[in-house]
């Protein structure tokens, strides 16, 4: 049950020395604007699509930008500024996932230390890690998707070799999906200055990490037990309401996760999937009016009328 301290320093400096001699040469094209890039992909208006369906897309709504998708083809159905760059908040999680979720067995075990919990944002979300207690890397995993916890987020990149190198890791593999709107300065989605995604790049680490079956279970998880606590494990409850049906919002039909967000600087963020009829589509929604729920709601419009108009 102790943790592998020497694999997990090991596998921290295979990944800073790889981090270090790629991330140069990769890194130069996030700091480009929607329009100085150069890149094919324009901005997208309300009613461009990547093939321009019959039914025109909902109306009314005030998110700055959103997208949907479909999750298997990567076809866009209607998008309003997709590529535009915005504070993404815990959304980032997902690209996060992507990047580390692969390099630890859900049993491996972790002895959190005062290192692994320094830095956590003030104000963030968390699951409650404790220092000194043993968590399975399975129990992390399920505090990030679950309850958006940043201290399990900096528990896992510590494992991961650091938070900087995680930030520039995950950078790379933005890049190398191909997502060319995302700068990444923080793992957990953490506000901090420059830190950048779009509707486009969520939308693809959503449907990227849909393809693993660790990252679709987690992110499709209503409830779990946590270890912790002075009368052992509690229950945390999933913070997306479109999938856990509290607060007001009722369980979307068919949904499959992924994952929501909050900060003072984003908003309210949602990435949010749901299969019906054997098609899976994906909604992302960022930046919606203050009234309550709006991201929900106007996640569940946007997928009601992509399985009802296509």
């Amino acid at each position: 049950m102790g943790t592998d301290a020497a694999s997990t320093r090991t596998i921290g400096a295979l990944t800073a020395i790889a981090v270090a001699g790629a991330l140069a040469a990769l890194l130069a094209p996030a700091h480009a604007t929607s329009t100085d890039r150069g890149r094919a992909a324009p901005e997208r208006s309300a009613t461009d699509t990547a093939a321009r369906p019959a039914a025109a897309p909902p109306g009314g709504l005030t998110a700055r930008a959103w997208i949907l998708t479909d999750a298997e083809t990567g076809r866009v159905l209607a998008a309003k500024e997709a590529h535009r760059q915005l504070a993404p908040a815990s959304t980032l999680k997902t690209l996060f996932a992507l990047t580390v979720l692969p390099k630890f067995p859900a049993d491996m075990v972790r002895t959190v230390t005062a290192a692994d919990l320094k830095g956590v944002g003030e104000g963030s979300s968390l699951v409650g890690i404790k220092k000194g207690r043993q968590y399975k890397v399975a129990d992390l995993w399920r505090g990030v998707f679950l309850r958006s916890g940043n201290d399990a987020v900096h528990v896992l990149a510590n494992m991961n070799g650091g938070w900087r190198a995680t930030a520039q890791e995950m950078q790379l593999k933005a890049r190398s999906l191909g997502a060319q709107d995302t700068v990444v300065k923080t793992p957990d989605g953490y506000d901090a200055p420059g830190q950048v995604s779009s509707a486009s790049d969520l939308a693809l680490f959503a449907r990227k990490g849909l393809e693993n079956a660790d990252f679709a279970r987690y992110c499709a998880t209503v409830r779990a037990a946590f270890p912790g606590g002075s009368r052992g494990p509690y229950d945390i409850v999933n913070t997306n309401r479109m999938l856990s049906g509290t607060k007001g919002v009722p369980r979307y039909p068919g949904v499959i996760g992924v994952k929501n967000g909050f900060t003072s600087k984003a908003g309210n963020t949602l990435i949010a999937a749901a299969k019906r009829d054997g098609r899976t589509l994906v909604a992302t929604v960022l930046g919606p009016s203050k009234k309550k729920n709006a991201v929900y709601k106007e996640a569940a419009t946007l997928l009601n009328w992509g399985f009802n108009a296509n």
